[in-house]
Order: structure tokens, then sequence, then C-alpha cells
């Protein structure tokens, strides 16, 4: 049987860090390892407890979520910003810092335990409207034409949805979901999904 993924949850909050443990807990493959109220205590208890994933408010008292990402080092778990929508301008600085996803709290619980998910295999998830946060103003570019079935992946991808979620929606194989997400990131120039997803808010897809 595969380890829980070990969860630190940093919010001033204590109400909001209680309601996070008690629905996170409840799934299987998910245990929370420790709290945290500020950004000072966080660093310490990631340095103590070693968590796969770091769920970080940025605006706390003293050292806020920033401020722990900016003193994070290479060897640090996978951070997912869990913060109020009114902080959208603040995306770009914290994915720069090393965030891997940003969502907000009034998020659906079963979303938020596959947004952990989803950081933790290794790939980055940004909620729609922090997205935009990372993108300039200006007309977009042109874009190349996508196939139907490509929009409707990319659309998917923008949602923060894996290659599994995508196939159970569109009722074909993961394979088949594979390859036409190769083709539309060959088809958009993009590196990897975030670039993609970018993409399609730039683009009004999803």
């Amino acid at each position: 049987m595969t380890d829980p993924i070990r969860l630190l949850l940093v919010d001033d909050h204590p109400v909001v860090r209680r309601g996070l443990r008690g629905y996170l807990e409840l799934e299987p493959d998910l245990t929370v390892a420790g709290e945290a109220g500020d950004g000072e205590e966080a660093l310490e208890l990631i340095a103590e407890l070693r968590p796969d994933v770091v769920l970080l408010d940025l605006k706390m008292p003293g050292l806020d979520g920033q401020g722990v990402l900016d003193r994070l080092g290479d060897d640090a778990p996978r951070v997912l910003v869990l913060t109020s929508a009114t902080d959208a301008d603040r995306v770009p600085t914290a994915i720069a810092a090393g965030a891997a996803g940003f969502v907000y709290k009034d998020i659906d619980p079963d979303a938020l335990a596959g947004a952990i998910r989803t950081v933790h295999s290794g790939q980055m998830l940004l909620a729609p409207v922090a997205m935009r946060g990372l993108l300039s103003g200006g007309a977009a570019p042109s874009a190349p034409s996508l196939t139907p079935r490509e929009s409707q992946v990319l659309g998917l991808i923008a949602k923060g949805q894996t290659n599994r979620q995508i196939a159970r929606a569109l009722g074909v194989s993961e394979k088949t979901v594979k390859t036409h997400v190769t083709n539309l990131l060959r088809r958009i120039d993009a590196a990897d999904r975030t670039q993609a997803a970018l993409w399609a808010v730039r683009h009004g897809i999803g």
C-alpha cells in the first residue's frame, strides 16, 4: 500500500486549519502531519516534519506566505498556495518563488484533495482566475486552429484535470488523451501543461 501524502497546514486562523484537517483526513491517501499558525513556525515544521505538500496561506502576520516561499531551499516540499481570490495579483511572485499551485479557499473539498494529488505528482495547478494574474494585458496573439477534441482536452487541462480525469469526462482511453495532449502542446508551442493552461485562458478556452 502506498504511503499517504503527508501535509502541513499553514494558516493563521485555527478554525481554517481545523476545517481543512477535518475533511482532508477523510481521504485515505492524505494525512495531516502538522499545523503552523505563522511563517516562522511553518519553516521550523517543514525542516522537522519533511511534509510532502504544504498548504500555505499568503496573508499572515509576521512572516507571510511569500516570505516562507522565499526562504525555502531547493529540496523544499511541494507548496500549494491556498488563499482568497482577492490575492490573484500575488500569483506571479508566488509562482516565481516556487509555488506548485494556487487555489482559493472557497474550493470544493474534493477539488482541493485533487489539487493536492496533482501538485504532489509533480504537476502545477493554477485556479483559472489565478492564471489570469500571470497574463499580461493587450490582445492575445492569433491562435492556431485546434480540432474540437483538442479544444475540449485543453479546456479540461485549464481546469486542472489530470489525464485520467479527462479520459473519464470524454469517454476515451487515457492513452488517447495523452496523444491529444502531446499534439496540442506541439501545436500551441507549449512546453508543459501549465503553459498550455495559460494559453487556454488567454484564448478564452476553458
